[in-house]
């Protein structure tokens, strides 16, 4: 632990203390992230170290780099990339966010290049949300964070702090209490997300385990055996459930286009196996547009070393929107060079009748920069 200096506690989170460090070698600004365990007098579980240490040999440019695992006085410190921005303060700070379809399309892409690298490599996320994707103000990748640590931490549904772990993008089939579940787990998340970007608002936000599966049931029915065989033997369904019919996807989230609509209901399927996978959804007709660099043919590269900027054919503001981030880090080049470390504006593509929106959410994310 010599080689870290904490410089500022930036969290407190499901498994423990967040805090920004410094390598004090390469003088590199890192995410130091002490894990709490229940038991601690009883020393780390020798499962948790090496579910961790796999967790070291995940290099994808959708995924948050684990640089360390420290083993320490019956603690584990993990060593992450430094990133600030999250998606859910990008999108509290910008609400043009959701006039954007490049962008979101962009962001969602993303985020299924990160959750099909982690499932080919059997690790599931299980706590997907908005939170946990960052996104790199240098490159605009958005990448996924704390995956696997549910799983090796076992989390309980309150975290340390007390603050309700949220229910909001939890699949049904463990709502019902199934103890066997597995990749589809997170394609239920990644489908909540996506309604959330385009909706910018949550999809199903309950405040219990019972009434988040009342506001997915008066959304897509109340399951049976029809729409989900096997249903009915899970620990915890009920047959006195309040009966609701299925609503119109395109009412729940009325700007989304057809093929959107159409993934989406692919994402929330009750039956878990006949839920859309990660590397299906890459290759779905929502996607057609997007041109990309490194952009799936068959399965996802090892690395993300191919991905760079994200545009959309056919569309006067190609680049402009899902480069705002890029854009916003180029506003502050005005300053002393070296001053904002990495930050460089991508000129490519001149500024369109698209940047009144953009600009005013550029001034709230400087502002946000500025007091971090």
């Amino acid at each position: 632990m010599e080689q870290y200096e904490k410089e500022e506690k930036i969290g407190e989170g499901t498994y423990g203390v967040v805090y920004r460090a410094r390598d004090k070698v390469t003088n590199e600004t890192i995410a130091l992230k002490k894990i709490r365990l229940e038991q601690e007098d009883e020393g780390v579980p020798s499962t948790a170290i090496r579910e961790i240490s796999l967790l070291k040999e995940m290099h994808h440019g959708n995924i948050v780099r684990l640089h360390d695992v420290i083993h320490s006085e019956k603690r584990i410190y993990l060593v992450f990339e430094y990133l600030d921005l999250d998606l859910k303060k990008f999108m509290d700070s910008c609400p043009e966010f959701a006039k954007n379809p490049t962008l979101i399309k962009s962001y969602l892409y993303q985020i299924l290049r990160g959750v099909a690298y982690c499932h080919s490599h059997r690790v599931l996320h299980r706590d997907l949300k908005p939170q946990n994707l960052l996104i790199d103000r240098r490159t605009n990748a958005l990448k996924l964070a704390d995956f696997g640590l549910a799983r090796a931490f076992g989390i309980p549904v309150r975290t340390f702090t007390h603050e309700v772990v949220t229910l909001w993008y939890r699949a049904p089939e463990i709502l019902l209490g199934s103890r066997q579940y597995s990749t589809p787990v997170d394609m239920w998340s990644v489908g909540c997300i996506f309604a959330e970007m385009v909706n910018q608002k949550p999809l199903f936000p309950g405040d219990s385990e019972i009434d988040e599966l009342f506001k997915i049931f008066r959304v897509l029915g109340t399951p049976n055996e029809q729409s989900w065989p096997g249903v009915s033997s899970l620990p915890d369904y009920k047959s006195a459930f309040p009966k609701w019919q299925a609503q119109d996807l395109a009412t729940i989230v009325p700007t989304l286009d057809p093929a959107g609509l159409d993934l989406l209901s692919k994402m929330l399927r009750y039956e878990p196996n006949k839920r859309i996978t990660a590397r299906q959804a890459l290759e779905h007709e929502y996607f057609k547009d997007l041109e990309m660099h490194g952009k799936e043919s068959s399965s996802p590269p090892s690395d993300g070393s191919r991905f760079t900027s994200v545009k959309v054919v056919h569309s006067e503001r190609a680049g402009v929107a899902s480069r705002l981030l890029g854009w916003v880090s180029g506003v502050s080049q005005q300053q002393p060079r070296g001053h904002r470390k990495g930050l460089v504006m991508d000129r490519e593509t001149p500024l369109g009748p698209s940047l009144g929106p953009l600009l005013h959410c550029a001034i709230k994310m400087l502002a946000i920069s500025a007091r971090q």
